[in-house]
């Protein structure tokens, strides 16, 4: 694939107190972050309507704090249909996502906690979850501020987004979706994000490499460059070709599904 490369900061982090888990053979389950303001049924996909990817009768709620059993999970990127939204017109964050052009790829990048049979070990890091390969934009959902067209409600059905303003109409609030090819993963094994591979292949927007202070974790490092969904990887730039080539190597080597 030669498309650039972005890459968005999903699921639930620090701020949340809780994570999605990983497994010793890099197996996970996504978490969603919670819907705010929460939304009513029929609408909502509340915490304990998810399923694991690996045993779909199975539910997710011993990973999650039982006070949000309850809550609407805002699920977001879903890896049904493939799709992902983001509040682009209105919020810094997801600014740099309007420049997405087809057969570009978003990379969605987790904070995980380890878990082992014993469960959680307060031992986390930051893994790539799966990816859209960005369909043809003109398909998606930009600057919505109105209830889409039947055809697009339909493709967009699943998406947290869409679920909010058909909740109320008041959710239809300039954000944008995208949808996914069929080259669209996710993976059976989270890909880790570290600093060896950030060296490798990831940039700042003026093109200079991640800075590594001392006085912060690895962690810290990558969530402060991943906060805001931009492109990290432009195959057409001097150095971007050898860059892709890293990453991608990367890919293929902990993506074992």
């Amino acid at each position: 694939m030669s498309g650039r490369i972005f890459l968005a900061n999903v699921g639930a982090n620090a701020s949340h107190r809780f994570a999605s888990p990983i497994f010793p053979d890099r197996r996970f389950e996504f978490l969603p972050i919670p819907e705010t303001p929460d939304i009513p049924p029929p609408h909502a996909v509340r915490y304990r309507d998810l399923r694991s990817h690996y045993r779909p009768s199975e539910d997710l709620l011993r990973y999650i704090p039982k006070r949000l059993w309850d809550r609407a999970a805002h699920n977001d990127p879903e890896f049904e249909t493939f799709t992902y939204g983001d509040n682009c017109e209105t919020t810094p964050r997801g600014a740099s996502l309007k420049q997405l052009e087809q057969g570009d790829l978003l990379f969605f990048i987790a904070r995980m906690e380890e878990w082992n049979a014993e469960g959680p070990t307060k031992r986390y890091g930051f893994y790539l979850a799966g990816y859209l390969e960005i369909s043809d934009p003109a398909e998606g959902l930009r600057d919505v501020q109105m209830e889409p067209t039947e055809i697009l409600l339909k493709r967009f059905r699943n998406n947290a987004h869409v679920r909010r303003g058909v909740a109320n109409p008041e959710n239809w609030d300039r954000f944008w979706a995208f949808f996914g090819s069929d080259n669209s993963r996710r993976f059976a094994q989270a890909v880790p994000v570290t600093r060896d591979l950030c060296e490798k292949a990831f940039r700042t927007a003026d093109g200079s490499p991640w800075r590594w202070d001392e006085h912060r974790s690895e962690l810290q490092v990558i969530g402060s460059y991943t906060r805001s969904c931009r492109c990290v990887i432009d195959p057409s730039l001097p150095d971007g070709g050898a860059r892709a080539d890293a990453f991608w190597e990367w890919v293929a080597k902990h993506d074992q599904g």
